[in-house]
């Protein structure tokens, strides 16, 4: 469904390509309007799902965070994902992916689960081993949507940054806390990835 927060997220004066397309509907005549956040030059974006979780690795839980972040990347930036796993929450095993992912050339790579404080829940110091830089602004923008709703939010410890050409996002978990945070922060993600491959540089002196 169209989001007012999507609207109000960016003016004409962004640097961002924003389209809008019609959706579905099962009214002809009342046509919903769905805004699209694309990258300039409108080049797809292609983007990796690792989901971190010990039972889900087994077999033994659906992943269902996973399939929420492909749905919604897929409609609000026409991402296309190429890569998607569950493993388990092992340091080691996060770091190899997490590297596959970029070596492919990913332009962005979210992973969702073991940002919590139990004793498996090791994938922020993973995420640290891969990254160049960190990017606080995108855990911080989290973690106040999040505290919206809870003051459990404050104890998520996901971070982002970049790796190469590839931007790296820990998302939580819970599939309704996967949709707070994209909400947040897919606004900034085509510029973003625009300011890493060296196309965006001149926007904010525009």
């Amino acid at each position: 469904m169209f989001r007012d927060w999507w609207a109000q997220s960016w003016s004409s004066e962004t640097c961002l390509a924003i389209s809008y397309r019609r959706a579905s509907s099962a009214t002809p005549n009342a046509p919903q309007a769905v805004l699209l956040l694309q990258r300039e030059g409108d080049m797809q974006i292609s983007v990796g799902i690792l989901t971190i979780s010990d039972k889900g690795s087994k077999g033994e839980r659906i992943d269902e965070s996973g399939g929420v972040i492909k749905e919604i990347v897929e409609e609000k930036l026409e991402a296309r994902v190429k890569k998607y796993e569950v493993v388990p929450d092992e340091k080691g095993t996060i770091i190899e992916k997490l590297k596959e992912l970029v070596n492919d050339g990913i332009d962005l790579i979210f992973t969702t689960g073991g940002t919590g404080l139990s004793p498996r829940d090791v994938t922020p110091e993973a995420t640290r081993e891969v990254i160049d830089k960190e990017v606080p602004g995108i855990e911080e923008a989290m973690r106040m949507k999040g505290l919206e709703k809870t003051p459990h939010s404050m104890l998520s410890r996901g971070v982002a940054g970049v790796s190469k050409g590839s931007l790296i996002i820990n998302l939580p978990g819970s599939p309704k806390a996967v949709r707070e945070s994209l909400e947040v922060v897919l606004p900034a993600v085509p510029h973003a990835l625009d300011i890493i491959s060296g196309r965006g540089g001149e926007c904010g002196r525009q």
